[in-house]
This record gives C-alpha cells, structure tokens and sequence, in this order.
C-alpha cells in the first residue's frame, strides 16, 4: 500500500485513469457491435452507415491512447471486408 501522499494521489489518479479508459473502450465496443449486427442482418447500407459512425470513434481510441493504431486500422480494414462482400 502507498505511504506518502503523492503515492497515495498516485492511485486515486490511475483508479480514475482507468474509469475513463474502460468507459472508451466499451464505447466502441458498442459501435463495433452495431457494424456486426447490421452484417449479421445483411443489410450492406445499414452496416455502411454504422460503419461511417463507428470509425471517428475507433480512431478517438487510437488518439486517446486506448487503442493501437495498427489494431484501429485492421478492425477497420476487416469491418469494410465484410461489409464489402456482402
């Protein structure tokens, strides 16, 4: 357990860190869920447009540091494939 006072703000500070980071995550989680229920249901132009929707979040994740660049830009790039074949 922390002893001194800026440890101790330390980890009040990761805690909350963390809050924020879990609420991003599971932000795009959900956009990704609505672009896989819309190619689940087949439907090309709602999965287009969920899509649309779901990619300023994804890359917001990238910025924000919860995401890798590379991991953002191959769910993007698997998400449009899918779309794509349809």
């Amino acid at each position: 357990m922390a002893n001194h006072s800026s440890a101790k703000k330390r980890v009040r500070c990761n805690a909350n860190r963390a809050a924020v980071n879990k609420a991003r995550v599971s932000r795009i989680r959900t956009f990704i869920k609505k672009v896989e229920l819309a190619i689940g249901a087949g439907d090309a132009k709602s999965a287009q447009v969920a899509l649309k929707a779901a990619q300023p979040e994804i890359f917001k994740g990238v910025s924000r540091g919860v995401l890798h660049k590379n991991t953002a830009s191959r769910k993007m790039s698997r998400l449009s494939a899918r779309i794509k074949s349809l």
